[in-house]
């Protein structure tokens, strides 16, 4: 069984030359030790993997693993439009010492039913390692049909779901599916309480980055019975998380982290830093909450 609770999506720290900061990561690795966060997600889109080179996703997962030193799971993403290529990355950081993998539904070329259960069960058979497939159709440009995540569920090692379609029906109809073998986690910061309501077992989060202890007191809150507590939280950062999707992620959350000095640098193209009136608009949140 994977964790109960908040995994952060962790961002990729760049140098002023752009080059990656591993300095800077192993900074914020041991920040979300300090501060609670349930498990550290690198190489997400919230890392910008696809302007990482595959030497750097290498090293990034690399360092990460050793710098962690089983203090937290370390879990990896190994997602990519080709079938063949996402088996190669799994296999990879499987060997690498992750302790779970997130995979991807085919962006871009799309699949149909089958082709969809076959892209995630070659990558189940092809590692032993816990897998949690990813449903993000604003990335993808297609959803997971619900009888394909049935299926791929009763696969031995398919242990979760990350679902962030921000459609509460479809949700309900993949938590349905849970089980002590599937665990089903939100991809939306602005639905955790909602998504726990429904049996999700925690989130895979942006906001993390900048409030994992809060994150995690929302999701350990709701666990430990405390719904209150935890809605209250969800309340509470609402408008700031909306605030950090303002832009496409992860520019708003590097901008937020900057801005409180933690000096993770900027952004590799096509991602570039945010307009002056958006950016005003997350300072302003950030005040609301005292950050």
């Amino acid at each position: 069984m994977l964790v109960q609770g908040s995994i952060v999506a962790l961002i990729t720290p760049f140098n002023e030359n752009g080059s990656v900061n591993f300095n800077k990561l192993g900074e914020l690795i041991e920040f979300h030790v300090a501060n609670q966060t349930d498990a550290i997600l690198v190489l997400g889109t919230t890392g910008e993997t696809p302007t990482l080179t595959h030497d750097e996703d290498d090293s990034v997962v690399k360092y990460t693993i050793e710098k962690v030193a089983k203090r937290l799971p370390v879990y990896v993403g190994a997602g990519s439009n080709s079938t063949k290529t996402q088996v190669t990355y799994a296999k990879k950081y499987a060997d690498m010492g992750a302790d779970a993998l997130l995979v991807i539904a085919p962006y871009y070329n799309k699949a149909n039913e089958e082709g969809m259960y076959l892209h995630f069960e070659m990558v189940a058979n092809a590692v032993d390692i816990p897998l949690i497939i990813y449903n993000v159709p604003g990335r993808t440009g297609c959803t997971i049909p619900v009888s394909v995540v049935k299926r791929l569920a009763k696969l031995e090692n398919v242990a979760a779901i990350k679902e962030a379609s921000g459609d509460i029906s479809y949700f309900a109809k993949v938590c349905a599916l849970a089980s002590d073998d599937f665990q089903v986690y939100s991809g939306n910061d602005d639905m955790i309480v909602p998504a726990m309501s429904l049996g999700a077992s925690g989130v895979i989060s942006v906001v993390a980055n900048i409030l994992p202890q809060e994150t995690h007191d929302m999701v350990a809150s709701y666990l430990a019975g405390n719904i209150h507590t935890s809605r209250n939280l969800q309340l509470k950062y609402l408008d700031f998380i909306n605030a950090l999707f303002i832009e496409t992620n992860p520019i708003p959350i590097k901008e937020a982290m900057n801005l409180r000095g933690m000096e993770v640098g900027g952004y590799r193209l096509p991602l570039t830093f945010m307009s002056e009136e958006n950016r005003m608009k997350l300072i302003e949140q950030m005040k609301v909450i005292g950050q």
